[in-house]
Formats: structure tokens, C-alpha cells, sequence
């Protein structure tokens, strides 16, 4: 395409080369950028309801308005700056640029660049009254990226900013075309939340759903996090040997027995993986059934206090089983809970308190009245 061809923009870029690929670094006016911009909203497609597939796209936030109000106050004051680089992603039959004069050209129309990050900033642009005074953008562009590597980008730059949920990231790794330590999690999450007798179903808190609010007290990033930390000590790194064309390597001895999914995973044995977290938490809600299903304010069982404390439980119960790698019946976990004093009434905010501290308390609890070194009797 040829600046002849439509009404372009033109501006200086220097290209760059690194792990992930080419991209340009470039300075726009902030019209141009306001112009030629859209931020991809994730959002539920609603298809086949039989075919009971949800296909999700994009991958930006939601606009809050009060940032957005915020920064159009921002930018209309004297020393206004917004020295970070704005990161964007535009087809490749959209850009001309020429390596010599270090020049890119974009068509002047909606929809031409996609906001991978920065989209609060520029709305908040559109409402600069500076008039014929400059206030120039320095852009990051990414051309023709595959959506799970736009996936990637954004969650790399947003996971630790505390205004964006984390369950968005763990989400985003369902683009993923490459096999994952977080694709996998995510999926297994997914199911456990979908299927017909899981102690999960809707309890799970998935993004883009919005049915049953009241059932569900576990985000899907919580429990994400706790079953990756089973399956690899570098979830990245297993994520690009994938990419690569390789195996992750298995793991033995101490390291197998610190995340003992994890060879499971290398052999690609997930239903396996989803079979042996069902079992042990049916178990849970077979013991302690009302604390587990039913939702109220002061109890903590089936809410990220009771949660993540028999997560961590779940390695020194499943261990005891002495069988890495199989599915072990959640007999084998009833036996285990049948010893410990614990009942329904207990797992309230008073007798263990909301965050690590009221974790680590019933998860020792867990330990010490469970006799965890014993095998248990199975009946």
C-alpha cells in the first residue's frame, strides 16, 4: 500500500530486534493516535448454546471512566507527561515503512491500531484542549503479532499493576497455541467449574460469566496459581521450550515431590490431573458439606482463607498416598479428614482470620490432627 493509496501518517521509527521478534519505536501526535486507535474489549461471544464452547476475543480492559476523567485532567495541566511508550499492534497490510528514511505510514481511519496497553491514556486525549500545542506519544508496535503473544505482552505489563484482575492474565493464556503450565491450569480450572458433579461446579469465579454470582467464591486466578505451583517452579520457561519445538524436562527426587503434578503434565495426562483435584476436594465438600456449598459472609471454607489452606494440604494428603502420578481415591482423603476435630461450625472469620494468617493456621491444624506421616486406614 502506497501513500497515494489513502490519506496516511506519517512519522519517524526505529526498528528494534529482540527474543520476540522486530517492533518499532516510534512518536505520534496524540490526534493521529486518538484517530487511528481502538482498544479490542474482552468480551463473551454467545454461540451454539449446544456446542457449549465460549469463545472469547480481545484482550484489553474494560474503560473506567473516573481514570479516564482523571487523566483529562491530567493531560490539560502545564507539565502533563506521559513518558511511558504506549504499545499497540496493527496488521501488517496496514504498514508501510521504509528501513532507509526510518519512516512508518498508517491509513487516517478508525480501527488501524490495537491498544495493547495505553488505552486509558489516550482516551484521555481526546479531551486535550492544548489547541495548536504539541503533545507527542511515543508508541511501541508490534505488526501482524499472533494473538497469544498480544496475551502475553499485556499480562507481562499488567500482572503486577493491582488494577487489573489477576483471573484477566490467567485467562489470557487460553489463546495460547503452544502447550503451557497456564493453559493447562486454565482448562482444568474451566472444567472443574463446568462439569456436572464437581465440587467446583459454579463455585468458580470465570470471567465474562454472570450467572450465579452468589455461588461463586473462588476466582479462577487463586486457584490457577496454587495448581501451577504443582506442575513447574518456571511456568514461563516450560510456556517458551513448548514454543520452541522441546519438552520440559520431568522432575524427580525432591523437586517431584515438591510439585508432584508435575510429570503428569509433562505426558500430557490433564484429565488426569482435573480427576485426581476433584477427588480430594469431593472429599472436602463430603465432609464438610454446608461449610463448602453453602455462602455466608462469616464462614471461610469455601472462600480463599479455606481454600488455599487445603490446597497447600493437598501435597502432604496426596504424598501420604505414596503414589506420585496415580489418582488417588478420595477414600483415601475421607480417612485422612475423618481424624481431624474439625466441624462445619469452625470454619468460621473468628477461628481463622482472613488471609495468610488464617491459612497457615488451618493448614497446620490440618497437619498436626491428620497424623500426616501415618498412612490412613482405608476402609
Amino acid at each position: 500500500m502506497t501513500r497515494a493509496e489513502y490519506k496516511a501518517i506519517e512519522f519517524k521509527c526505529l526498528e528494534v530486534k529482540q527474543p520476540i521478534g522486530t517492533y518499532y519505536v516510534g512518536v505520534i501526535k496524540h490526534e493521529d493516535l486518538v484517530k487511528i486507535s481502538y482498544a479490542d474489549i474482552r468480551r463473551l461471544e454467545v454461540g451454539d448454546e449446544k456446542r457449549e464452547v465460549e469463545i472469547y476475543s480481545g484482550i484489553q480492559r474494560e474503560l473506567s471512566k473516573k481514570r479516564v476523567k482523571e487523566i483529562s485532567r491530567y493531560v490539560n495541566l502545564v507539565d502533563a507527561t506521559f513518558p511511558s511508550s504506549v504499545i499497540l499492534h496493527i496488521k501488517e497490510e496496514d504498514v508501510e515503512y521504509d528501513a532507509e528514511t526510518q519512516k512508518m505510514l498508517l491509513p487516517v481511519r478508525e480501527n488501524v491500531a490495537k491498544v495493547l496497553d495505553g488505552q486509558h491514556r489516550i482516551a484521555g486525549l481526546e479531551n486535550f484542549a492544548g489547541g495548536s500545542d504539541d503533545f507527542d506519544v511515543n508508541v511501541t508496535i508490534f505488526i501482524e503479532m499472533e494473538l497469544e503473544d498480544q496475551a502475553i505482552v499485556f499480562a507481562t505489563i499488567n500482572k503486577t499493576q493491582t488494577k487489573v484482575n489477576k483471573s484477566l492474565v490467567a485467562d489470557l493464556f487460553a489463546f495460547a497455541k503452544f502447550r503451557s503450565p497456564q493453559k493447562t491450569c486454565h482448562n482444568i480450572v474451566r472444567a472443574l467449574n463446568q462439569k456436572e458433579g464437581s465440587p467446583f461446579k459454579d463455585k468458580i469465579k470465570i470471567l465474562g460469566t454472570a450467572d450465579d454470582k452468589e455461588k461463586e467464591t473462588i476466582t479462577q486466578a487463586t486457584f490457577s496459581d496454587k495448581l501451577i505451583g504443582y506442575i513447574s517452579k518456571d511456568p514461563m520457561g516450560d510456556r517458551n521450550t513448548y514454543k520452541k519445538g522441546g519438552v520440559p524436562e520431568r522432575y524427580s527426587g525432591a523437586d517431584l515431590e515438591r510439585r508432584p503434578l508435575r510429570n503428569l503434565f509433562i505426558d500430557e495426562e490433564d484429565a488426569l490431573i482435573a480427576k485426581i483435584v476433584w477427588n480430594y476436594f469431593d472429599a472436602v465438600q463430603e465432609k464438610w458439606p454446608n461449610a463448602w456449598w453453602n455462602v455466608e459472609k462469616e464462614m471461610i471454607l469455601n472462600k480463599s482463607t479455606g481454600f488455599l489452606a487445603f490446597m497447600r494440604f493437598f501435597r502432604d494428603a496426596y504424598l501420604n498416598a505414596d503414589r506420585i502420578g496415580a489418582v488417588v481415591p478420595k477414600e483415601h482423603y475421607k480417612a485422612l479428614f475423618d481424624r481431624t476435630t474439625l466441624e462445619e461450625r469452625d470454619f468460621n472469620r473468628e477461628n481463622f482470620l482472613p488471609g495468610s494468617g488464617g491459612q497457615t493456621k488451618l493448614y497446620n491444624q490440618l497437619v498436626d490432627e491428620c497424623e500426616i506421616n501415618s498412612k490412613p486406614k482405608m476402609g
